[in-house]
C-alpha cells in the first residue's frame, strides 16, 4: 500500500527531529557527499548535551566540495589507516576482580569438599561492594573507563561467561555465587562493564527461568534486576525514539557509516544509468534506519547535475526478514508522512510502499526502473537457512544493485550450538557496542543512550550472525549468483569524511571489496556491494 502525504505538523514542537522534513528543515540535511550525517543542530538542546559541550567534544570537519560521482576504478581502492591511540598497559597488581576470582577458587574447592554450603562469604560480599563503589564515579561521566580506571579490562565478561558455562554444567553452587556478584555490580548507569553486567544478568536470569531451574540457584523474580525495566525501541514513546536514533547517528558511526556508503553507491548507480535524466529509482529498504537513511539520498538526487529521476520509490520490506535488535519501532511511529513532505519541499516525486514479502508480484516491479535492495543489519537474524532463503529471494528480484551490511563476527560460522559459546559471542558483540557508546556519549547517562543500549542488549536473547565473518557472507552471496563490486572513490571519501567526526578509536579497513568498520582494533561490521552475475532485461 502507498502512503499519502501527511497533515501539517508543528515544526516548533519537533524542531529537534531530523524526521521533521519541511521547507525549514533542509538547512540541516546536508549532502552525504559534502558533510555526511552532520546533525549538530538537530541534537542541540537535548537534555544531556549543551552547546558548549558539543563544541568542546565533537570534532567538526569543514564542508568540502566533492567531485561528481565517477565509475569504479579498475584497481581496488583503499581507505587510509588511521593511527591507533596507544593502548594502556594492564595493571601488574591484582585487581578486585583478580582477588574475587582467586577467592572464588578457594571457596569452590572448600564447597566441593562438603565443608561449606552454597552461601556467599563475607569476603566475597566485601569485594563486590568495593567494586560496586568504584562505579559511582562513572555516573558523573568519565568516558568509557572501567571501575578500576583501565579501559582494556573487560571484567564483566569474566563473570558472565563462566556463569553461562556453570549453567550448562549444572554447577548450581557456582552459578549462585556468580549471580550474587553480578547483582552487586550490575548497573545500567555505570561504565560499560557495569552495564554489560546488568544486561547479561537479565539474559542469564531469563535463560534460567525458561529452563525451569531458577529456583535451584536462588534466582530472584524477574523484574528485580537493574536492566529489567530498561527501554527498547518498541516500548519507547515515539518522540523519544526519534530523538534517540537521530542522536545515535550523530555520535556513532555504527549505522551511519553503512548508511553513508550505501547512499553514495545508490547515487552512483543512478548516475551511471544515463548522462541525461535517469530512470525511475526503486529502493527496497530492508534495514534498521527507520527513515533516517533517506533524507540525504533524496537531497543528493535533487541536486544531481543530470536531472532527478521522474519517480523515486521506497518500499519498506523489513517484515520479510526475522525480527531482531533495532528492527522494531514503537506503535504510532511513522516516518512516511514526514519524508513525503520533505521530498515535496525539494521538488522530488517520492512514493513510499510497504511489503511483507519480497515476492515479485507484491513489489510492483517495473522494467524501466533502477532497482536497488538495501539490506542493512537485518539478514543476520534467524538461522543460516533463513539467511540463505532471504538472499535467494533477493536474487529472484533481479536487482541492479544490492547493498549488504552486517555484523562481522570474524568467524566462519562453524558453531556447536551450545549455550556458553553462543552467549559468549553475543556478550562480546554487546561489549563493543556499550564501550563505543560510552565514548560516543562522553560517559553521560541520558534517555537517548538508554534507549539504544536497551535495544542493543536484545542481541543476548534474539541472537545474530555474531559468529559469521565477512568471508562467510561473501561465500553465501557468490553461491547464490552474485558478484562483488568495488565501492567508488566518492563513496569511500564520504566514509572517510564521516569517520573523522567520531571517536578516534573507530577505523575502517578494506576486507576485499567490502569496507569493514572496527572499534579499538576489533571487527564490528562490514558493508558490501553486489550485482547479479547475469541480469535479464
Amino acid at each position: 500500500m502507498a502512503f499519502e502525504e501527511g497533515p501539517d505538523f508543528n515544526l516548533t514542537t519537533y524542531h529537534h527531529s531530523l524526521l521533521d522534513w519541511s521547507e525549514d528543515s533542509i538547512s540541516f540535511v546536508p549532502s552525504f557527499l559534502d558533510y555526511p550525517y552532520t546533525l549538530h543542530d538537530a541534537i542541540a538542546g537535548y537534555e544531556c548535551w549543551t552547546r558548549d559541550q558539543d563544541q568542546a567534544n565533537l570534532i567538526h570537519t569543514p564542508p568540502s566540495t566533492t567531485p561528481a560521482v565517477a565509475p569504479p576504478t579498475t584497481s581496488p581502492p583503499s581507505l587510509p589507516q588511521p593511527e591507533f591511540s596507544k593502548k594502556r598497559k594492564l595493571p601488574t597488581s591484582p585487581t578486585p576482580l583478580d582477588k574475587a576470582a582467586a577467592h572464588e577458587n578457594r571457596r569452590r574447592t572448600v564447597a566441593d569438599s562438603g565443608d561449606e554450603g552454597d552461601g556467599v562469604s563475607e569476603e566475597d560480599a566485601e569485594i563486590a561492594r568495593k567494586q560496586g563503589n568504584g562505579r559511582k564515579g562513572e555516573r558523573k561521566g568519565n568516558g568509557g573507563n572501567s571501575g578500576n580506571g583501565n579501559k582494556e579490562v573487560r571484567w564483566a565478561e569474566h563473570l558472565l561467561n563462566p556463569c553461562a558455562t556453570a549453567i550448562e554444567a549444572a554447577n548450581y553452587s557456582r552459578v549462585h555465587h556468580l549471580l550474587y556478584v553480578l547483582r552487586e555490580l550490575a548497573s545500567t548507569s555505570g561504565d560499560a562493564n557495569h552495564r554489560l553486567a546488568a544486561y547479561g544478568l537479565r539474559s542469564l536470569t531469563r535463560h534460567l527461568s525458561s529452563a525451569g531451574i531458577a529456583a535451584a540457584v536462588g534466582v530472584p523474580a524477574q523484574g528485580s534486576g537493574p536492566a529489567d525495566d530498561s527501554p527498547s525501541f518498541a516500548s519507547t514513546e515515539p518522540k523519544l525514539f526519534r530523538s534517540a536514533i537521530i542522536k545515535f547517528h550523530e555520535v556513532s558511526p555504527w549505522f551511519a557509516l553503512p548508511n553513508s556508503l550505501g547512499n553514495a553507491s545508490i547515487l552512483q548507480a543512478v548516475t551511471l544509468d544515463s548522462n541525461q535524466r535517469p530512470r525511475p529509482l526503486h529502493v527496497v529498504d530492508v534495514g534498521v534506519s527507520h527513515g533516517i537513511q533517506w533524507p540525504t539520498l533524496l537531497d543528493a538526487l535533487s541536486r544531481r547535475p543530470g536531472g532527478v529521476p521522474a519517480l523515486v520509490r521506497i518500499t519498506v520490506a523489513g517484515a520479510a526478514t526475522p525480527p531482531g535488535p533495532f528492527s522494531a519501532a514503537p506503535l504510532g511511529y511513522d516516518f512516511s508522512s514526514h519524508l513525503l513532505r520533505y521530498a515535496k519541499s525539494i521538488d522530488l516525486n517520492l512514493r513510499i510502499d510497504r511489503a511483507d514479502t519480497l515476492e515479485p508480484q507484491t513489489m510492483s516491479l517495473a522494467r524501466s526502473e533502477t532497482l536497488v535492495v538495501c539490506a542493512q543489519f537485518r539478514v543476520g537474524h534467524g538461522g543460516p537457512d533463513d539467511r540463505t532463503a532471504f538472499l535467494r529471494s533477493v536474487r529472484e528480484l533481479n536487482p541492479d544493485l544490492v547493498v549488504l551490511a552486517e555484523v562481522d563476527g570474524g568467524g566462519a560460522g562453524e558453531t556447536d550450538g551450545r549455550f556458553p559459546a553462543e552467549f559468549g559471542r553475543r556478550s562480546g558483540l554487546l561489549w563493543k557496542f556499550l564501550d563505543s557508546t560510552s565514548a560516543a556519549f562522553k560517559g553521560r547517562d541520558c534517555a537517548e543512550r538508554r534507549v539504544v543500549e536497551g535495544e542493543a542488549a536484545r542481541i543476548l536473547e534474539w541472537g545474530a550472525a555474531a559468529d559469521e565473518g565477512c568471508e562467510r557472507w561473501r561465500g553465501r552471496m557468490v553461491g547464490l549468483g552474485f558478484r562483488e563490486e568495488w565501492f567508488g572513490e566518492d563513496a569511500l571519501e564520504a566514509g572517510r569524511a564521516l569517520l573523522r567526526k567520531y571517536d578516534g578509536n573507530w577505523e575502517t579497513r578494506m576486507a576485499g571489496a567490502a569496507v569493514g568498520l572496527w572499534w579499538k582494533g576489533h571487527r564490528v561490521s562490514f558493508c558490501s556491494l553486489w550485482k547479479p552475475h547475469t541480469r535479464s532485461q
